[in-house]
């Protein structure tokens, strides 16, 4: 999937899977990774959700990386901050306090870039990309990410010939082929959203969960 296709999704607006609200399964999850505050968390394809501010609330700080800029331009001004703005190699860094988001490609980023993550936020990255990018996303997660990171990864599984991605069906089995190596994966549950989403209603699906799992770095 090329850049120009989120570039072309963000200047058209269709951005569907920016949510309105904090994503519920954070807020109850999220606890269960004893977290410190203070910690380094790293959100892969952040756009400009919301559920970085919750993050920031529980004395995180947060780094984002995000192909879009007007993705990450809105979220500051919709947030009501400014940034700085700092250029760093092929990337546009906007940091304001304890956040900081990397305008650019996430597959260019180096483990020196973003410093010691110790936890990850995945909501809408794995799910974002088609099953020849899933390799590489997971590779470059692990090279990101601290020997003893953990972290929350959503993904929603339905039926893949009803509805065209993204977002992607990742299911269950696929979720363990990618990440099971390098991490120790708890399904922490998963939801019939279904009637959430006027997309996949529209399309005719007849099935849409929505899962939670905790990981922890082997």
């Amino acid at each position: 999937m090329e850049p120009e296709f989120w570039h072309e999704r963000w200047a058209i607006n269709q951005i569907g899977f920016n949510q309105s609200e904090v994503n519920p399964y954070l807020v109850v999850q999220w606890p269960e990774l004893k977290v410190q505050p203070g910690a380094r968390v790293f959100v892969p394809l952040c756009g400009k959700t919301i559920d970085l501010h919750w993050l920031l609330r529980q004395g995180l700080q947060v780094v984002g990386v995000e192909l879009s800029e007007k993705a990450v331009a809105a979220w500051f001004s919709e947030s009501g901050l400014t940034p700085s703005i700092e250029e760093r190699g092929s990337f546009q860094v906007y940091r304001h306090e304890a956040c900081e988001i990397w305008c650019g490609d996430f597959f260019a980023l180096k483990a020196r870039d973003i410093g010691e993550c110790s936890a990850f936020y995945d909501r809408a990255a794995l799910i974002a990309l088609p099953p020849e990018m899933r390799w590489q996303y997971v590779e470059q997660l692990n090279q990101l990410m601290a020997e003893d990171a953990c972290g929350l990864l959503i993904t929603l599984e339905y039926e893949q010939t009803e509805v065209a991605g993204p977002p992607f069906s990742v299911d269950e089995d696929e979720v363990h082929q990618l990440l099971s190596v390098q991490w120790r994966l708890r399904k922490a549950g998963e939801w019939d959203v279904l009637e959430q989403s006027a997309k996949f209603k529209k399309a005719g699906a007849v099935r849409l969960m929505e899962g939670a799992y905790r990981m922890f770095r082997r």
